[in-house]
């Protein structure tokens, strides 16, 4: 396993998973439930942060492994699933809206790894809409967890429902995505 400055960023990532979620286990009178939803909030755009960060030091400093390749998309599931879990909790999302975006995950990440062992992972690299999938998600989960005011006039109850409804129809639509450019390694695969 390579240690470097990328790989580093991407353990980060994982292990800021549980501190986030901790935040809100912490007694009220330590911190208030706003208190919560800022530093929950602020941890969980750190971690979505190094997410970036990460692959862009790896690709610019030549430190990219197949080892990273594979931890860097585990690390974001991870993230993602439990933020997603732990709205549900809160009250702060719809458990089947959840479970459509970590049901994808998990199907797609499948998918991509079997695709990868008949020879054919590039034809299921991550594509335009899977971005953008990304950016409606992390939209979302940070304007739910925050749940307080942030400029007067935006409700980010209200941004963060919006942006993960768009999430779930991006998600969707990009899982079509992939299932069509695997589709002819599927048929062959039935013969």
């Amino acid at each position: 396993m390579p240690i470097n400055i990328p790989t580093t960023l991407t353990w980060l990532r994982i292990l800021l998973i549980p501190v986030f979620v901790g935040v809100y286990y912490l007694p009220d009178a330590w911190l208030a439930p706003a208190g919560k939803n800022w530093l929950a909030m602020s941890i969980f755009a750190v971690a979505a942060i190094t997410d970036w960060l990460d692959g862009w030091l790896a690709r610019k400093l030549g430190l990219t492994s197949a080892f990273g390749a594979f931890l860097d998309p585990v690390a974001d599931k991870l993230m993602v699933a439990a933020a997603l879990i732990l709205l549900v909790a809160l009250g702060r999302a719809d458990a089947y809206l959840a479970i459509i975006i970590i049901g994808r995950e998990i199907a797609i990440s499948a998918l991509r790894e079997w695709m990868a062992e008949v020879g054919a992972g590039r034809s299921v690299a991550v594509a335009f809409v899977g971005k953008l999938k990304t950016v409606a998600q992390m939209t979302a989960i940070i304007a739910l967890l925050l749940y307080e005011p942030l400029i007067p006039g935006i409700s980010t109850p209200l941004l963060g429902t919006i942006a993960l409804w768009v999430a779930v129809i991006l998600t969707l639509w990009s899982m079509v995505h992939y299932l069509r450019k695997a589709a002819p390694y599927l048929k062959a695969d039935r013969r």
